[in-house]
């Protein structure tokens, strides 16, 4: 039987009193596209991170291509690729002379890497380009390099950490579409991390992390079929009155989150004129939606994936103040 590609047991980071990834259990099977979703500051990073060497873990253990991640750095490393958010190309070489230098640092044999370099150029699209610097490129193409240069030494596992964050919804769709493309032409595993709901539905399965934790883990389908429910959100002048009024009035659970109400209930299409003609305020705009991954990132949390990165924001800013009032 093949390893699984990732597999973690109570695998947490801790920094200071702020524990970042707090005990997370996850197989991921040799061949799969599996994704991490949640807002900014759920510990998605943190844990590719972890599972990459790049940061050592405070408790559990992992294994990435059958090697643990603290014990057997090097031979994981040999085994993975990585694409970071930011971009880490050299802006002043070619296309061509950063892969020959990554080439080089992995020790991709002389007697392939010619024809190894043409496949993947040609794999990402930019061939043509190989002899342009990359500070010509744009941010797109930049990052169709960098998945190259992941794929250069063959690895079992990429790691993509946000691969699309940043571009343009065009430039975005064009990078799945490749990344589609070299999982038909390559035997590897993908593990990405996003916060863009429509990113994670091209996933095999997906994790969904809020707060250091995986809150749901199933396949895009299931989770969105464990909801169940249709959305309904409606536009108040008192959104905490209007939650009152829905329980008082239907037993609903109502949240507020993107200044509108939302809840859930069965056939939301055909509640809609019952909500109208007996809800005692009134209501500016509805509307009613299918089970959505925000939904169901909603379900486990009451938020948002727009609020929980709003809360996150805010925690940050609130974070850096506390620091430098203590420096003062």
């Amino acid at each position: 039987m093949t390893s699984p590609a990732v597999s973690t047991t109570r695998l947490s980071k801790r920094y200071g009193d702020f524990e970042a990834v707090r005990g997370i259990d996850l197989t991921v099977e040799s061949g799969e596209t599996f994704g991490f979703l949640g807002p900014n500051g759920a510990g998605k990073s943190t844990t590719i991170s972890m599972l990459c060497t790049l940061v050592t873990p405070t408790g559990g253990t992992a294994k990435v291509a059958g090697h643990d991640i603290v014990r057997e750095r090097d031979e994981v490393r040999r085994n993975i690729g990585l694409v970071f958010q930011d971009t880490t190309l050299d802006g002043y070489l070619t296309a061509e002379q950063n892969l020959r230098l990554h080439a080089e640092l992995y020790g991709v044999p002389k007697d392939g890497l010619e024809a190894r370099l043409r496949q993947v150029l040609e794999m990402v699209g930019l061939w043509d380009r190989r002899s342009s610097k990359v500070n010509t490129f744009s941010g797109g193409m930049k990052r169709r390099l960098e998945i190259g240069r992941g794929l250069l030494h063959s690895p079992r596992v990429l790691f993509l950490d946000e691969p699309t964050v940043g571009l343009d919804p065009q430039t975005r769709s064009s990078i799945w579409s490749y990344i589609r493309e070299l999982k038909q032409a390559e035997d590897i595993t993908i593990f990405l991390t996003t916060h863009y709901m429509d990113e994670a539905e091209n996933c095999d399965r997906i994790a969904i992390m809020d707060h250091g934790q995986i809150i749901a883990l199933d396949t895009p389908e299931a989770l969105k079929a464990g909801v169940g429910k249709d959305r309904v959100q409606i536009h108040t002048d008192d959104n905490a009155e209007a939650i009152k009024a829905l329980d008082e009035q239907f037993g609903l659970q109502a949240t507020a989150s993107e200044g509108a109400v939302s809840f859930f209930v069965d056939q939301g299409e055909s509640f809609v004129p019952t909500l109208f003609g007996q809800f005692r305020l009134p209501i500016r705009a509805v509307s009613v939606a299918r089970p959505s991954l925000d939904d169901v990132f909603m379900s486990y949390t009451g938020k948002t994936m727009r609020d929980a990165e709003a809360s996150a924001a805010q925690r940050g800013r609130e974070t850096m103040a506390r620091f430098r009032g203590a420096r003062r």
